[in-house]
């Protein structure tokens, strides 16, 4: 019995080995202070180090990288020979890790920048992949991040990984997980599995911490790379970030800044807030690779003082830009509409400098930020050409192809030589609607200078754009998805598209018009409103499925719905219900919505004469007008204009139309500095009838030209009747039709207090040009209606001579031109 007891301790340190072992190894692993301890336990141990120690050892070198606690950088790491030791023991013990091990241990490698190609690596994956269908979901998210990572996007494993979330779905309860699965699987899913990933996430978002903004980022993020603008997810999303934004680092602003910037969604609040959090960062941010991502988010919302800040350190920091670091500041000045001849030329000399480096779609952003910044410099432009060219002899995909030909069509000699347009040729049966617009485009731009420069135009270009015109037909004819069509619709722009397929696409979306749904309806708006083409089929659709479906059709799309009946001047028949379905839906959410779309939404209302009280009401405050001068400041100088021109519209139909209304003019400071240097300039035309007017009306003093009438608007040509239709000439009566009034009229036969005589009338001649009208028909568009509506409150006779019964065949003679005024102004012909 005492020689067992004796043996006892033996036994115990022979089969309990492994245990006493391991434990205290992993202990001192995790005392380590510094990479250099963990490799020296690596080199004594490499014989028995065990699947957990190799994990544990790859754990924490990677903490102490993330923690930034040691001088040693990544390099440092990946090159030291303890590390090889540590990755030949992983790879023969691969096997032996459990699932979360195996992963991790993956994504370690990849952050500590060990190649995609090398052995290890290869190794987990393979290993990965055999355990696929085991793996729980926050292991599976995790692998896909790392699939991700080394750009395969488009693989059957990731396809694999895509069709596991796609057949549990339901299960799924970690929002964190499946939002790193949504982002990673992105490029493979279908539109039906894009429309049940964003159900689930919207069922799952309120389960979530709202201070979890990553979860938040790559929501936006997947919605960025499906190319979906779901403004419910994007609306939540933007709280997480308003409320966190004091938490949020120049990383994370710059990117959920760029994902607004690719899904047009804007919110002034986060806007505002990140602008503020930004500009505390410009005294900060002492290097390159911060600054420059600064300079690319801070710099287009930035007042005059932050630019000039900005530009003065991004000018001193010049000649250490990297190539893409380079590139991004050029993009941010041609955004932020600089004229800095300084800075441009300096940093399109670092990006000369490195130009060899960049790829076609890089090369295509340069030439255009160059070009639109008015950079003029023989050289870099040359080496452009010669790169581009290169890239375009060896290129096979249409879309690359597309890119290269768009570059070279810009250049200041863009013509293209039959190599080039060999290639295009060869590529036309694979190009979608996109690529095919981009090719015209290019090929009429080499039209326009050979013409120009050559005094040519040569055949094998006219029977491109011949081929050109043949395939988009063809590519029309041939859809049966309207969803699909939509896609490669919405970019669409330029002349060859309204000239050659813009009746075939109307054509198409008619036939295709029963798949217009509460999906996809505003898009197809948008679309026929900047087409300018009136189809009433479509347009009664479109009515019919906001209708039926408002509920499913979120409040921000209003916009987008009206604007095509709007721009276009058409009454659906249901007009009425129509438009108080459409005023109902927004109504509930007019506290949330931006001002600038507010005002968008009201003008495109006004043009078709309706006046939401409750609306109107909320645009015409001072706190609503104090919040969109702060949105303005915001804005390119552009868009600042714009808005601020549409609020004056605005502003200028309501006091014609609801006078009851008792909102103030008060646009008169603006209007003068607008029209300042417009009033009183006359192109030809203009004036060959103002003298036939003024041979009509009996003298040059019986006919004004350019008149600004009381609140702005502008009539080519005015005169006044008396009651018996005489001209009266302007000496007389002490009538200043021109002059602008100090107060609104009181009536509407009144101009600044002056008085006409009993009877007469003033009549406003408009020469209206094809801009005035629908493309196809000669239907008056909205603008120019309302305009007529507005003259007449005013107190005008309105007569709009259209520019296709000026210039037809009828017309074509003086004295039939003279005729056509007198029947016009006086009701008679020929005299």
């Amino acid at each position: 019995m005492l020689r067992l007891r004796a043996i006892y301790p033996f036994f115990w340190r022979v089969f309990q080995f492994r245990p006493s072992s391991c434990e205290p190894l992993i202990s001192q692993m995790n005392k380590c202070t510094e990479e250099e301890q963990i490799f020296d336990l690596i080199e004594r141990n490499k014989a028995t180090l065990s699947e957990k120690q190799v994990g544990c050892a790859f754990n924490i070198l990677w903490q102490f990288q993330k923690q930034k606690t040691s001088s040693k950088n990544v390099d440092y790491v990946k090159d030291h020979p303890q590390f090889l030791t540590l990755r030949n023991l992983t790879t023969d013990k691969i096997e032996l890790m459990n699932d979360d091990t195996l992963v991790n241990v993956l994504y370690i490698t990849q952050q500590l920048a060990v190649e995609a190609h090398d052995r290890l690596v290869e190794a987990l994956v393979t290993e990965a992949w055999k355990r696929l269908e085991r793996f729980d979901i926050n292991v599976l998210s995790k692998f896909s991040s790392c699939l991700a990572d080394q750009h395969l996007h488009f693989s059957p494993l990731m396809g694999k990984i895509a069709d596991i979330v796609h057949r549990n779905l339901e299960t799924i309860q970690d929002l964190r997980s499946l939002s790193v699965l949504m982002v990673s699987t992105s490029s493979l899913i279908s539109q039906q599995f894009r429309e049940r990933l964003v159900n689930k996430t919207e069922l799952l978002f309120d389960t979530i911490d709202s201070s979890q903004v990553n979860n938040s980022r790559r929501i936006v993020q997947f919605l960025r790379n499906v190319k979906h603008s779901y403004y419910p997810l994007l609306e939540r999303c933007n709280k997480v970030f308003v409320s966190n934004v004091s938490h949020l680092d120049l990383e994370s602003i710059s990117k959920i800044l760029g994902l607004y910037q690719s899904l047009q969604f804007h919110s002034f609040e986060f806007i505002r807030m990140a602008k503020t959090k930004l500009t505390e960062m410009i005294p900060l941010c002492d290097n390159p690779a911060s600054f420059v991502k600064l300079f690319v988010a801070l710099g287009p919302m930035a007042g005059p003082e932050e630019r000039k800040q900005l530009k003065s350190t991004i000018l001193l920091m010049s000649e250490e830009l990297t190539s893409q670091q380079a590139l991004a500041v050029l993009g941010a000045m041609e955004e932020m509409e600089s004229r800095n001849s300084r800075l441009i030329k300096k940093i399109a000399s670092v990006v000369h400098k490195h130009l060899d480096n960049y790829k076609p779609l890089e090369l295509l952003k340069i030439t255009r930020a160059l070009i639109f910044l008015h950079f003029q410099s023989k050289d870099i432009f040359v080496r452009l050409r010669e790169l581009l060219l290169s890239y375009l002899k060896i290129s096979v995909i249409p879309a690359e192809i597309s890119i290269l030909v768009s570059a070279i069509s810009m250049l200041p000699s863009p013509h293209l030589d039959e190599v080039g347009t060999s290639r295009i040729e060869a590529v036309l049966p694979q190009c979608d609607l996109s690529d095919l617009n981009n090719f015209a485009t290019s090929v009429l731009r080499w039209i326009q200078y050979d013409h120009t420069y050559l005094n040519s135009t040569t055949g094998k270009q006219l029977k491109l754009l011949q081929k050109l015109d043949q395939y988009g037909r063809q590519r029309l004819q041939e859809s049966n998805n309207l969803d699909l069509l939509w896609e490669e619709l919405k970019s669409l722009k330029g002349d060859w598209f309204v000239e050659s397929l813009l009746e075939e696409t109307i054509a198409t979306l008619q036939r295709l018009m029963d798949e217009i749904n509460f999906t996809n309806v505003a898009g197809i708006a948008t679309f026929i409103s900047r087409t300018s083409y009136l189809n009433t089929l479509l347009l009664d659709r479109i009515a019919s499925v906001v209708l039926q479906q408002i509920e499913k059709i979120h409040p921000f799309s209003i916009l987008s719905v009206i604007l095509p009946f709007s721009t276009l001047n058409y009454d659906p028949p249901q007009r009425n219900e129509f438009l108080g379905t459409c005023i109902q839906h927004f109504n509930s959410y007019l506290s949330i919505w931006d001002p600038l779309i507010l005002v968008f939404l009201s003008f495109s209302l006004a043009i078709l004469g309706c006046f939401p009280e409750d609306l109107i009401k909320a645009i015409f405050n001072i706190k609503f007008l104090s919040k969109l001068d702060s949105q303005l400041e915001l804005l390119p100088s552009s868009l600042n204009t714009r808005v601020h021109f549409r609020l004056m519209e605005l502003n200028r139909a309501v006091c014609l139309e609801c006078p009851e209304f008792q909102i103030p003019w008060f646009h008169d400071r603006f209007c003068q500095r607008l029209y300042n240097k417009e009033i009183g300039n006359m192109n030809g035309a203009q004036q060959q009838m103002y003298k036939m007017l003024a041979e009509v009306l009996g003298g040059i003093n019986c006919v004004k030209a350019s008149v600004l009438t009381p609140y702005y608007y502008t009539i080519d040509f005015e005169c006044v009747l008396d009651k018996r239709k005489k001209p009266l000439p302007y000496g007389n009566h002490n009538i200043i039709l021109g002059k602008m009034p100090d107060e609104n009229w009181k009536s509407h036969t009144q101009i600044d207090g002056s008085r006409l005589p009993p009877g007469a009338e003033r009549i406003a001649l408009e020469f209206l040009d094809s801009r005035a009208f629908c493309r196809n028909i000669p239907h008056l568009k909205g603008k120019s209606a309302m305009k007529k509506r507005h003259l007449e409150i005013l107190g005008y006779h309105v007569i709009q001579i259209p520019h296709f019964e000026w210039n037809s065949m009828a017309l074509s003679t003086k004295d039939a031109q003279m005729d056509y005024l007198r029947e016009r102004i006086f009701g008679e012909g020929k005299s």
